[in-house]
């Protein structure tokens, strides 16, 4: 029987989840899922100076808005420094790795050499073969990997396909630096290993690092993960993806009041197709998701996109839900009036009888909160100019003329408020429409909202006539 799949998800906590991350996160763990196996969390907290606690609680805190959940605790490579010492030691032993005493100047003197030469810069191997008996006083040595100079090391990628890398493009790169901290490339390799992961799926950019771990792992004589190098995302117009593209952090897309199954659908689609299909459940995702359908060119951010998928995602959900969602979002929506509201029972109530008008023009819960304002609304009402301009175009006669015919309804609904404002439109001859907007102004200090006996219907008897009655003139 095959080994059980296990991806990992390894972030570095200098920042926030950025989009990237979160995508890369989401194939991980579709993947995973979808093989019965389970993905494992690292946080690659190596960088000292530049790792920070507020950013690490950002990415736990992302990835559980997201739904991405991980199996077991997650591993922090910092506190592993002891194992990837022992490991580079043991290449060490083994002939496989050995001690460079080259100094600072020597290496900047190789750098302005490559440069001078327009080459790469690159280690010239000068402590490869040299005895510790010849290394200068007062030089704490790093430990380089003995690699190979010839031939070449190839990778067969899962998306990428055959890569191939000449050995001797490819220096002695460090593992173990002055200091006896690890480097990156050590503690990515000996983490795998021991977290026993099987199945490597990162940014493209790790494509040259894979081959500089490929040799690290023969080195070793372990096996190495699968690889499956993805794409990286790019912006609407194909430039790299930077922040005017949609290059934030998870955080600041929750604050945008976009649900995160609209994200994770928007997300899986950015580089992998299943067809011409657009929506999927989580589940569907799961069934669906495979590494061969992810394509090699860059995916492109598209906010356009994105809002559209979340407006659907909001007119699918239901009632309930949205009010929840919106509850859960207030406080990382931008500061102002909408991030001080508190939702208690009678406005929760309010919140879920209009929810079928609002829901069907909101693209985000931002736009979905600002649709509701109206529900919260202190009398008497802020009035917008094209509202105004409606109620002093002889609005405010139609509303005083229909007071007397709401005040006297033995019954309020959206029915029986609908019932007497066209029993009025058939007396006087004026349209529907004309009645309407004047209605709306005076309700909702706006000329959108959902339907006006929706309206009527939500605020109830008593708010309606003095909102209304504010406005009669």
């Amino acid at each position: 029987m095959p080994d059980a799949v296990v991806t990992r998800f390894a972030p570095s906590p200098t920042g926030f989840l950025h989009i990237g991350g979160a995508r890369t996160a989401l194939f991980n763990w579709l993947y995973a899922r979808g093989q019965g196996g389970k993905m494992l969390l690292r946080i690659e907290d190596t960088d000292r100076e530049r790792s920070t606690n507020a950013a690490i609680n950002a990415i736990l805190d992302g990835l559980s808005w997201l739904g991405l959940d991980w199996d077991g605790e997650a591993i922090y490579q910092f506190r592993r420094a002891d194992r990837h010492r022992e490991v580079a030691e043991s290449l060490l032993a083994s002939g496989h790795a050995y001690h460079c005493y080259a100094t600072p100047q020597e290496l900047e003197a190789m750098r302005e050499k490559a440069r001078a030469e327009g080459r790469a810069p690159r280690y010239d191997g000068r402590w490869r073969e040299r005895s510790a008996s010849e290394a200068p006083s007062g030089v704490r040595p790093v430990i380089r990997l003995k690699a190979p100079q010839e031939g070449e090391t190839v990778l067969d990628d899962k998306v990428q396909g055959r890569v191939s890398f000449a050995n001797k493009d490819l220096d002695d790169f460090i593992l173990l630096r002055s200091d006896g901290t690890p480097t990156f490339m050590l503690a990515v390799v000996v983490d795998d290993h021991d977290m026993g992961v099987t199945q490597v799926i990162r940014g493209d950019d790790h494509l040259t690092n894979a081959a500089r771990q490929m040799q690290i792992y023969q080195a070793l004589g372990w096996t190495a993960p699968g690889m499956a190098h993805i794409p990286l995302i790019h912006g609407a117009d194909g430039a790299k993806l930077s922040k005017r593209h949609g290059a934030l952090g998870v955080d600041a897309y929750r604050g945008m009041g976009y649900l995160p199954a609209a994200l994770r659908n928007y997300l899986v689609r950015l580089g992998w197709s299943h067809g011409d299909r657009e929506f999927f459940s989580t589940q569907e995702m799961i069934e669906a998701f495979d590494l061969a359908h992810v394509g090699r060119s860059p995916a492109r951010f598209d906010f356009v996109k994105l809002e559209s998928m979340n407006g659907h995602y909001i007119r699918s959900s239901q009632d309930a839900e949205l009010v929840a969602a919106l509850e859960a979002t207030l406080p990382f929506l931008p500061q102002g009036e909408n991030a001080k509201l508190e939702l208690d029972a009678a406005s929760r109530a309010k919140l879920l009888a209009a929810m079928p008008g609002l829901k069907e023009r909101a693209k985000t819960l931002i736009e979905l909160l600002d649709g509701a304002a109206f529900l919260f609304a202190q009398r008497p009402l802020a009035v917008d100019a094209k509202a105004a301009a409606i109620l002093d175009a002889g609005g405010r006669a139609h509303i005083a003329a229909l007071l007397p015919r709401f005040a006297a309804l033995s019954e309020w609904s959206a029915a029986s408020t609908e019932a007497a404002v066209r029993d009025y439109a058939q007396e006087t001859g004026i349209k529907l429409g004309q009645i309407a907007q004047p209605l709306r102004a005076a309700l909702t200090g706006r000329t959108t909202s959902p339907g006006i006996f929706d309206v009527l219907d939500v605020l109830g008897r008593e708010e309606s006539l003095g909102r209304l009655q504010d406005q009669a003139g």
